[in-house]
């Protein structure tokens, strides 16, 4: 029996949130002579408090003023620990959307889509790749020692993250399964005050150039442990895995003024259940999908949302297309409930089997 792990999701919906906490999102999987890749796309509403920081007076001129800023560094860690979100192959938090509770407009929205396999069961080599983005609009505060000008900001960060592995089974029937990963990851912070038309002539700090037009190239080595037990009743299927991922990001070759690290570390326990509805769709049988999915989040990733865990719930059918094209042999579409501390979120996801 070959064995096949894949990682996909295509979401969007609207979603809300109780409280003032913050938001969820996350992937699937199958085994199989398959490849499978997702795009999360979901919006969790929440209330985020924009990000500010006093700043003391920079000696001056009254003709041209220097306009200090706020604490960045520490401000550039909690970026890089958003970083996290999405370099980690992760179901629940694949996506990401975070409103400001005064405004309604988006303060952050993240996505990811990507994929995994295990070659065959004679050379169970694992791959799994991922690629992420997500835009953060932070709100500074700068002086000139005198009055206080608000600064909207655009920080953009992109990552793409891969995988090496090996499975090495535990039973005789080969269906259980331990998996050792080794992960590496790039990725990359832009920031962009496009909206700080007030700083042009007027002398600043290295903060506030690096709010300005400043980047931050990161890099994260870790690894991955999973425990998969995937047992093949025909024509029912079962997946359930659990999985520890821990990467080390660094920033890198960036702006001077700021540096920024973070432990990307989270658990994720994921089941998955499918089996015949007795219809049929395309000359093939119509199958149902039940999924249940949770992530704790460890390191820096804890509660810098205001949550650490988040649960997520999916239901939905799985398409035979192997009659009607080559291109891809399964379609998945799955509704998904996430829910954490002070968060609820539906999301729709769609999936691909190659």
């Amino acid at each position: 029996m070959r064995q096949h792990h894949e990682r996909a999701f295509l979401r969007s919906a609207a979603t809300h949130c109780v409280g003032d906490g913050f938001t969820s999102r996350r992937t699937s999987k199958c085994h199989g002579r398959t490849w499978i890749v997702a795009v999360t796309s979901v919006l969790l509403p929440v209330f985020c408090q924009c990000l500010a920081s006093e700043a003391s007076a920079a000696p001056g001129d009254a003709a041209a003023p220097a306009f200090t800023g706020p604490d960045v560094q520490r401000r550039a860690n909690a970026v890089v620990a958003l970083l996290s979100f999405t370099v980690t192959p992760d179901l629940s938090a694949s996506t990401l959307g975070i409103r400001d509770g005064g405004t309604g407009n988006p303060s952050l929205n993240m996505t990811q889509f990507g994929g995994g396999f295990t070659l065959s069961q004679g050379f169970p080599l694992y791959l799994e790749g991922a690629l992420g983005a997500s835009r953060y609009d932070p709100t500074f505060l700068v002086s000139d020692g005198q009055q206080q000008r608000a600064l909207p900001t655009r920080w953009t960060n992109v990552a793409a993250t891969g995988g090496i592995g090996w499975d090495f089974p535990l039973n005789a029937s080969r269906d259980l399964v331990i998996r050792p990963i080794f992960n590496f990851s790039l990725g990359e912070v832009l920031s962009d005050a496009t909206a700080a038309q007030f700083l042009i002539n007027r002398r600043t700090d290295s903060n506030i150039d690096f709010i300005k037009n400043g980047s931050l190239n990161v890099y994260g080595l870790g690894g991955s442990l999973v425990l998969g037990w995937y047992p093949r009743r025909e024509p029912y299927e079962f997946d359930l895995e659990l999985r520890y991922t821990n990467i080390y990001l660094q920033s890198f070759g960036s702006s001077s003024a700021v540096r920024g690290t973070a432990n990307a570390q989270s658990t994720n326990l994921y089941a998955r259940w499918r089996a015949p509805t007795g219809a049929f769709v395309l000359n093939r049988p119509l199958r149902y999908v039940l999924e249940l999915s949770h992530s704790t989040y460890l390191g820096s990733q804890a509660n810098i949302l205001g949550f650490n865990q988040l649960t997520s719930l999916g239901a939905g059918i799985e398409i035979d297309t192997g009659d009607v094209t080559k291109l891809f042999s399964r379609l998945r579409i799955v509704a998904r409930y996430a829910f954490g501390k002070d968060v609820t979120g539906a999301s729709l996801g769609l999936a691909l089997s190659f």
